[in-house]
């Protein structure tokens, strides 16, 4: 399975031309296509973490000065090398399974209904996984194939289709946390909230962590920020500079907390920490932390 550069892309190729004088043309998918896709994505992600993210964690291993954070950092590299060439899952936590698609405009879906093909691939891809997913949170009976996923969905320019997945896991999904601060909270609320979700996160998250945070928008999508921040890889920056200046300041603040590699001492409690933003009310600034753990599961799939 072909991936780019940063460990998490698959480029399908479905049609030999897809644009007239430079205009795109409406296209035809048929939603089986997407569901293997989601199937492969979702087994190799299982397995296989991405580069950037192991790429990150050995460099954090040379700024350790605790002989057991750097311990622990080798172990981890082991058992993502160990996992991939066994073709094991890297944390008996498969998690989630998380899907953002951006559907061009000019893209016509047949064969059935995306949704429930989607869902499809997710059983598939997860026949071998462990399935944690009960299908009402009260009665809390296991739906026994991991789905349904969570699904969410952008119509963007075009006529080609991005697929994007987290294969999620709930330790450091519970330890995240959303609120609305009053405008007069300003950057100060915002840092001081951020930086205690975190400290208060302690070991339970799995650190070393990736940070996701949302500032913005509403109750409903300031989550969605957050989540979204996720999926970038390690080592990319907000386009925005006086946000790219918050992400800095930020991880430092972090790693200074002495949380380090699973919670037990060390300059290494987050790996990076990404900000997306939102505009939003007059009377609210909505900020939402998601972690990710340790076993950073993502992918792309371009078709």
């Amino acid at each position: 399975m072909p991936y780019d550069d940063r460990g998490a892309q698959i480029r399908m190729t479905t049609s030999a031309d897809s644009t007239v004088n430079g205009r795109s043309v409406s296209r035809d998918v048929d939603v089986a296509l997407l569901s293997d896709a989601v199937e492969r994505a979702l087994r190799a992600a299982a397995s296989r973490l991405p580069p950037d993210y192991l790429g990150a964690l050995a460099d954090a291993s040379h700024r350790e000065s605790s002989p057991l954070a750097i311990d622990i950092i080798g172990t981890l590299l082991d058992n993502a090398a160990y996992a991939e060439h066994e073709q094991i899952a890297t944390c008996q936590d498969t998690g989630m399974a998380m899907l953002f698609l951006e559907i061009g405009q000019d893209v016509h879906l047949t064969g059935g209904n995306v949704v429930d093909a989607l869902n499809d691939g997710v059983r598939r891809a997860y026949r071998d996984l462990r399935k944690s997913i009960v299908g009402d949170p009260l009665l809390r009976k296991n739906t026994g194939d991991n789905s349904p996923a969570n699904l969410h969905f952008d119509i963007v320019p075009g006529n080609a289709i991005r697929i994007q997945g987290l294969m999620k896991g709930f330790g450091a999904e519970m330890m995240s946390r959303l609120v609305l601060l009053p405008p007069a909270a300003g950057i100060g609320g915002v840092k001081d909230f951020i930086v205690d979700v975190v400290g208060r996160a302690g070991p339970n998250a799995c650190p070393p962590l990736i940070v996701g945070v949302g500032i913005g928008g509403s109750f409903d999508s300031v989550g969605l920020l957050a989540k979204r921040a996720l999926l970038r890889p390690l080592g990319s920056v907000n386009p925005l500079p006086h946000v790219a200046s918050l992400e800095s300041e930020l991880i430092a603040t972090i790693n200074a907390l002495g949380i380090g590699p699973q919670g037990l001492g060390g300059v290494t409690t987050a790996l990076g920490v990404h900000v997306e933003v939102g505009a939003t009310h007059i009377a609210a600034i909505p900020v939402a932390v998601n972690l990710n753990c340790s076993a950073p599961r993502r992918f792309t799939v371009e078709l």
